[in-house]
């Protein structure tokens, strides 16, 4: 059951965090797939997949049900068993980690920069000096921004690392490299980008995830652990007595195990949203950029006390506004803050608690000393940001915060 949003103490509406733009052309797409002879997986499925390679100059992407199936089946694409160890900075969501981890993976947990949150070079060392050595490199563009992501490409690449760049947050979102603009998903210095298509993220498809890659061999092995591990390509058959007739033409029933797996598969109703959805993009982008530099300019006089999440030399379109808070200064906790502004009708959240603090990894690995995503963790709060908010929902937002942090 949704649970519906808090009446604010005064007569504004209450802003969230975050939250989807559903418009009319997006509801008749719906409408029309429901009515149509496919539900689960049909054409639209391959449609939308053509549609955000091209959005993102990928040479292929495989469409799954998450962000979640998408790290599941990127680690399984790249072979990640039972012994391997995969690097993942600790500021992001459990998934990052717990889907390789679930794939067999130990995790290595990396530090991160205090004032941005991304994995930095020198963490990524620190990590393998730590580890000794590692089979996959998991990075996170958090928030919508790319760290030091060639630094980052040049020393996986010397330790033998196969890298998958989290862009859940950064659908939109360039980077210069060489004098040439690159796309978070066109796998410039990466073997694959993962996407998230959940509500309060850039573009939905309520839920949805998707993998963009430029290797054939591993976009066969996405498709491959997106349905259950199971094959239909005659030419991979092995059990050739029971897949094949005496003519030598493959049986129309049959299919193969390869390994066993999950049904990670995405279907045409999310499909037909993804697909008008994603036709907003450049608009979307266009306004999250618009309220960032509002938000960016109203903070601007409440530093040092508050500040934006500092700036990185990318071209992002944001899925969230973080901002870094001394709440010590202001003289109240993080929950105390939270509250107050809820109760003006103002949404908040904190991204992240570090994954290397939750209960199941410290039991499992010990607790690491990453002071970095620590310090972080222990000033950010995330406030209202979505592409259907005005500017003077951003004031009310500033004007709010500063009385509540009495600033």
């Amino acid at each position: 059951m949704t649970t519906p949003l808090p009446e604010p103490k005064n007569a504004q509406p209450f802003l969230p965090y975050g939250r989807q733009v559903i418009e009319d052309d997006d509801i008749a797409a719906v409408t029309a797939a429901l009515q149509s002879d496919f539900l689960t997986t049909g054409p639209l499925v391959e449609k939308f997949e053509a549609a955000l390679a091209t959005a993102v100059r990928a040479e292929q992407v495989v469409v799954c049900s998450n962000g979640t199936a998408a790290l599941y089946i990127a680690a399984k694409a790249l072979g990640i068993h039972p012994g391997s160890k995969v690097i993942v900075p600790s500021l992001t969501f459990l998934a990052t980690a717990s889907a390789p981890h679930l794939a067999g993976a130990d995790i290595v947990f990396a530090d991160v920069d205090p004032e941005t949150g991304l994995m930095r070079a020198e963490d990524l060392e620190n990590a393998l000096q730590r580890t000794g050595d590692a089979d996959a490199l998991f990075n996170v563009h958090l928030n919508g921004q790319c760290g030091a992501v060639e630094a980052i490409h040049e020393i996986a690449r010397r330790h033998g690392l196969k890298i998958v760049d989290d862009g859940c947050h950064a659908l939109g979102t360039s980077y210069r490299l060489g004098g040439a603009e690159k796309l978070v998903g066109e796998n410039a210095l990466s073997d694959m980008t993962v996407f998230s298509f959940h509500p309060v993220k850039t573009v939905t498809m309520g839920e949805g995830g998707a993998v963009t890659v430029n290797d054939g061999r591993l976009a066969e092995a996405l498709r491959l652990h997106r349905n259950h591990g199971m094959t239909r390509d005659a030419e991979e058959f092995e059990t050739v007595e029971d897949a094949f007739e005496r003519t030598g033409h493959p049986n129309p029933w049959y299919y193969e195990l390869v390994e066993p797996g999950f049904n990670w598969r995405a279907t045409d109703i999310q499909c037909a949203l993804g697909l008008t959805q994603l036709a907003k993009l450049t608009r979307f982008s266009a306004r999250r950029r618009a309220l960032a530099a509002a938000y960016d300019s109203l903070l601007a006089p409440l530093k040092p006390a508050l500040k934006p999440v500092a700036h990185t030399d990318c071209l992002p379109t944001l899925h969230l506004y973080p901002v870094l808070i001394d709440f010590a200064a202001c003289g109240q906790t993080r929950a105390e803050v939270m509250a107050r502004l809820r109760d003006e009708g103002i949404g908040t959240q904190v991204h992240y608690y570090p994954v290397h603090r939750q209960r199941y990894y410290a039991d499992r690995y010990g607790l690491t000393d990453l002071p970095g995503a620590d310090d972080y963790y222990r000033r950010v709060l995330s406030l209202p940001f979505y592409a259907s908010m005005v500017l003077s929902d951003v004031a009310r937002v500033v004007e709010t915060l500063r009385r509540v942090l009495h600033l």
